[in-house]
Order: C-alpha cells, then structure tokens, then sequence
C-alpha cells in the first residue's frame, strides 16, 4: 500500500519543489553525454580533432589529449543545456507556482508527500484546442519504482477528464526513457519530436518527444 499522498501545492512547499525540479533535470546530464557520444557524427569528429592533432604536433599523446579536452568541452556544453533549462523554469512559472498554477482557471500543481517531505511534483496548464498539457513531473531518485509517478500522472489525467479536456499532451526528453515508458503505459502516444530550441541544443541533436493521450470527446 503506497504511503504517500498527493495533495495540491502549498506556498510551504516553495523550496522543496524547486530543488526537486533542478536535481531531477540535472541527474539526466550523464545519460545525454552518452547519447551524443553514440552519434555517428560526433564519433567522427573526435577522430578528425585525433588525427588533426597528430598531425600537427607528431605525437600520439598530444592528439589523445586534444580528444580527452574536446571530451570536456561536450560534456560542459551538456550540462550547460540542462542548467540553462533548469535556470528558465526557476526564473518563470516555478519562481511564482502558486501564482502561475494557481490562481488561474484549468490549472493546477500538485505535490506527493511522504512523512512530511515532498518527493514529487506535477503540473496541468490549459495548452489551448481542447487540450491540457501535463508538465513539471518529477520524483525523487530514493522514491522511484513504487508507482508514485504513475500517480502523479493519473492525478491529471482525471483532472483532465473532471474539466473537460479531450487531450492530454507533454513533452519529454530524449534521455528519459524511463519517463516515455511510463507515459506510454498510462495512454500516451507519440506523436512527433524536435530539437531543443536553442543553437545549443540543435547543434547536440539533444531531440524533445512530444506524446498526447487523447481522452475522449472533450467539452473545451
């Protein structure tokens, strides 16, 4: 039997949810430098720097430590995407939850609560035709694997369904495989992807995945 409990955010939760977004995003940074290194193209760039650098300076040592640097470079250009990301949520809807979740028809934040401590969080935002979009989800990396974002989610869809939205859409990255299963589980489908709206971003290939699970006929 689950012993958390979903409840509606409160101003107390303030500082607790913040933290959870940023670690929740920030852990994936790892799992995105793999994903680049895979790519076919980056691969044959770290080659070109090697043997442009051996070239150069006719060593074998200088040229794998060009790659080790160009390594580096990618890895902080990773992270940075994640904290630039993170940065924007903390400096917009999640600096004023209550004000952005709250205080608006169709909208809504809830936080999961266990002992006193929150340890997941998600939102709904009206995304316009009809639809809701599920944003924000995010749990504790100690309180995975015991269907608490499979809650969360439910918590929305049933939101969704209580005011009458046809559709449910979000949006999730490319490294959070885990996340795409859950939400296929519960309904959701994909339906398109797009680079990360940044140069950075479409430079890395770092892809969003765009799902909606389509409710029914709506009233929106």
């Amino acid at each position: 039997m689950a012993s958390f409990r979903i409840r509606q955010y409160q101003d107390q939760d303030y500082e607790a949810v913040r933290a959870l977004f940023a670690r929740g995003i920030l852990e994936h940074v790892p799992a995105g430098f793999r994903h680049i290194l895979r790519a076919a193209r980056v691969r044959l760039a770290l080659l070109a720097v090697f043997v442009a650098a051996r070239a150069a300076a006719g060593s074998w040592v200088l040229g794998l430590g060009t790659v080790a640097l160009a390594l580096v470079l990618l890895w902080v250009l990773m992270r940075s995407l994640s904290t630039d990301y993170v940065r924007d949520a903390l400096g917009t809807d999640l600096c004023d939850v209550a004000g952005s979740y709250l205080r608006a028809p169709d909208r809504c934040f809830w936080v999961a609560e266990e002992g006193g401590t929150v340890v997941g969080m998600v939102a709904a935002v009206p995304a316009g035709r009809g639809e809701l979009e599920l944003k924000r989800m995010s749990v504790s990396r100690e309180h995975r694997g015991r269907g608490l974002a499979r809650a969360l989610c439910r918590e929305v869809l049933a939101f969704a369904r209580a005011r009458g939205f046809g559709t449910v859409v979000l949006s999730t990255s490319m490294v959070q495989v885990v996340a795409q299963r859950l939400y296929e589980g519960q309904g959701f489908r994909k339906v398109g992807s797009s680079s990360y709206p940044s140069l950075l971003g479409t430079l890395l290939n770092f892809q969003i995945f765009h799902y909606r699970c389509d409710l029914g006929d709506g009233t929106k």
